[in-house]
Protein backbone atom coordinates (compact mmCIF):
# COMPACT_ATOMS: atom_id res chain seq x y z
CA UNK A 1 0.00 0.00 0.00
CA UNK A 2 1.31 3.43 -0.86
CA UNK A 3 2.05 6.17 1.62
CA UNK A 4 -0.87 8.25 0.35
CA UNK A 5 -3.24 5.32 0.93
CA UNK A 6 -1.96 4.87 4.49
CA UNK A 7 -2.42 8.56 5.22
CA UNK A 8 -5.95 8.55 3.78
CA UNK A 9 -6.94 5.39 5.66
CA UNK A 10 -5.57 6.55 9.01
CA UNK A 11 -7.04 10.05 8.73
CA UNK A 12 -10.47 8.62 7.88
CA UNK A 13 -10.38 6.14 10.76
CA UNK A 14 -9.24 8.82 13.21
CA UNK A 15 -11.93 11.24 12.01
CA UNK A 16 -14.72 8.66 12.35
CA UNK A 17 -13.47 7.64 15.80
CA UNK A 18 -13.33 11.24 17.04
CA UNK A 19 -16.83 12.03 15.75
CA UNK A 20 -18.20 8.85 17.37
CA UNK A 21 -16.60 9.72 20.71
CA UNK A 22 -17.93 13.30 20.57
CA UNK A 23 -21.50 12.11 19.96
CA UNK A 24 -21.17 9.50 22.73
CA UNK A 25 -19.98 12.15 25.20
CA UNK A 26 -22.80 14.46 24.09
CA UNK A 27 -25.36 11.74 24.85
CA UNK A 28 -23.83 11.02 28.24
CA UNK A 29 -23.87 14.71 29.22
CA UNK A 30 -27.48 15.29 28.10
CA UNK A 31 -29.81 15.99 31.03
CA UNK A 32 -32.11 13.16 31.98
CA UNK A 33 -35.84 13.55 31.44
CA UNK A 34 -38.07 13.96 34.47
CA UNK A 35 -40.82 11.42 35.02
CA UNK A 36 -43.43 14.19 34.73
CA UNK A 37 -42.14 15.18 31.30
CA UNK A 38 -42.11 11.60 30.10
CA UNK A 39 -45.72 10.91 31.16
CA UNK A 40 -46.99 14.10 29.54
CA UNK A 41 -45.61 13.00 26.18
CA UNK A 42 -47.26 9.58 26.47
CA UNK A 43 -50.78 11.06 26.56
CA UNK A 44 -51.09 13.65 23.79
CA UNK A 45 -54.02 16.06 23.86
CA UNK A 46 -56.68 15.01 21.38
Amino acid sequence: MTTAAWIMMLSTQILVTVITILFFVKVLRAPQKDEADATQNDNPIE
